[in-house]
C-alpha cells in the first residue's frame, strides 16, 4: 500500500478530497493545502488523469522529526528509493521548509541528495551513480520541525493540462478555473457563459466537466517512464477514463473585447478537443445577451491590481450587476479581489468561498436568483 500526498491551492481541499474519493481510493484524509490517501501502484495513472483541482501527485516515502541535519540524513537514508529508482535513475532534489530549524532549503536539498545516493550506491553496488536514465524528482516538504519525503509521480503540474501553450495578460491556473466551474454546480444542463473569457481556460474547463473528458488524457507524465510501474496501467487508465466520456449538445460560450484573446481561446480549444462545444466571440461584456429562463455566468473579471484601474473595473461591475439584473434566472459566480465588488455590483454575494489566484488572495462570490435558488 503506498501513500499519496496530492497538494493544491488553498481553499480547494475540499474539492479534491471530494475527486479522490470518487475514485475510490482508501484512506482520504484533508489537510490545509493537500490530501492524503492510499492506494496501489495503479491508481499513480489514475490520480494523474483524472484529477482536475489537485496540483500533482506525490508518493510519500518517508516522514518523521528533524530538529537536526543528522536527523534529516537519517530520514532519507532511511527511505526506500531503491523500490522506485533504478541504479540509472535520475533523482533531482528540491523542496521547501517553513517554520523549522532547517530553514537552509539549499542545505537541505544537499543532504536529501546525499543520504539518497548513499543508499542507492550501497544497494546497487556503485561508487558513483550514473543518473544516465529517467527521472525520479525527490522532493522534501520540512514545516515545523517535520520532514515529509516525496517521489513526483506528475512532472509538469496537473494545470497544464497541454492545451495552453499561449496565453495572455493575467492567466488563471486550470485547476482553479475547474474548481470555479464545479462550485458553480454547472453540469453540462443549462447554458454557460464566461463575458471575460481571455484564452478561454473557465469555458474549456466547464466543456471538458460538461463532457465528462479526464484532462490529463493530451499531456505525459514523468511517471510513465518509471520501470517500476507497468505500462498496461497508463492503458487501462486512460481506457477506463475515455469510457466515461459523455457526448452531447452543449451551450458553452465565452466572450473578450479583446480579439487576440479570442483567436487564442478558439486555438486552445481545438487542442482541447472541445471546439465542438464551446464558441468564443469578440464581445464586449455590455453586449452578452443571454439567451434562455435558466443559465450560469463563471467569469474571472479584471481585479484592478493587475490589468485595469480602480475605476473602470468598478465601473465594470456595475455594469455586470445591471445585465444580471436583465436575466432573471441566471446565476453568476465570480472571482475577485476586489472588496468593493458587492457594492458595485449592487448586491451582496449569497455565497462566499476564500480562494487564491497565485499568491492573490481572492473571494468566490455566487449571485443566485430566486428562480435559480429554487433549483439548485
Amino acid at each position: 500500500m503506498l501513500t499519496f500526498a496530492i497538494p493544491c491551492l488553498f481553499g480547494l481541499e475540499g474539492l479534491v478530497g471530494d475527486e479522490v474519493r470518487r475514485l475510490g481510493l482508501a484512506g482520504v484524509r484533508v489537510e490545509n493545502g493537500r490530501v492524503l490517501c492510499q492506494g496501489e501502484a495503479g491508481d499513480i495513472p489514475r490520480l494523474n488523469l483524472n484529477l482536475r483541482c489537485g496540483e500533482r501527485v506525490l508518493v510519500e516515502l518517508a516522514a518523521g522529526p528533524v530538529h537536526s541535519f543528522e536527523a534529516l540524513y537519517q530520514l532519507a537514508a532511511g527511505a526506500p528509493w531503491e523500490a522506485f529508482i533504478p541504479r540509472e535513475g535520475q533523482f533531482p532534489v528540491k523542496g521547501h521548509a517553513l517554520d523549522s530549524q532547517l530553514h537552509s532549503v539549499p542545505d537541505c536539498q544537499k543532504i536529501v541528495k546525499k543520504a539518497a545516493a548513499a543508499r542507492l550506491g550501497r544497494v546497487y553496488g556503485l561508487e558513483r551513480l550514473p543518473e544516465t536514465g529517467a527521472k525520479y524528482q525527490i522532493q522534501f516538504a520540512v514545516l515545523r520541525d517535520r520532514c515529509s519525503l516525496y517521489l513526483d509521480t506528475t512532472g509538469p503540474g496537473l494545470h497544464k493540462r497541454g492545451y495552453r501553450a499561449v496565453g495572455v495578460e493575467a492567466p488563471l491556473r486550470e485547476t482553479l478555473a475547474a474548481a470555479m466551474v464545479i462550485l458553480s454546480r454547472y453540469r453540462g444542463k443549462d447554458p454557460f457563459r464566461d463575458p471575460f473569457c481571455g484564452s478561454g481556460t473557465i469555458a474549456i474547463e466547464a466543456a471538458l466537466i460538461a463532457k465528462n473528458r479526464a484532462p490529463g488524457l493530451d499531456r505525459s507524465f514523468d511517471a510513465q517512464k518509471w520501470g517500476c510501474i507497468d505500462s498496461r496501467f497508463w492503458l487501462d487508465a486512460a481506457g477506463e477514463a475515455m469510457d466515461r466520456e459523455f457526448s452531447g449538445s452543449y451551450d458553452i460560450w465565452g466572450g473578450d473585447i479583446d480579439p487576440r484573446a479570442v483567436r487564442i481561446a478558439r486555438e486552445n480549444a481545438v487542442k482541447a478537443g472541445v471546439e465542438d462545444v464551446v464558441r468564443f466571440d469578440a464581445a464586449d461584456m455590455r453586449d452578452l445577451r443571454c439567451q434562455g429562463e435558466y443559465g450560469q455566468i463563471v467569469t474571472n473579471p479584471p481585479y484592478g491590481e493587475r490589468l485595469e484601474d480602480r475605476k473602470t473595473c468598478e465601473g465594470i461591475y456595475r455594469e455586470l450587476g445591471r445585465m444580471m439584473r436583465r436575466h432573471p434566472g441566471w446565476s453568476l459566480c465570480a472571482i475577485t479581489s476586489d472588496p468593493t465588488f458587492e457594492r458595485s455590483f449592487g448586491r451582496c454575494a449569497d455565497k462566499k468561498r476564500r480562494l487564491y489566484n497565485g499568491r492573490l488572495e481572492c473571494e468566490f462570490m455566487t449571485f443566485l436568483d430566486p428562480k435559480s435558488a429554487k433549483r439548485k
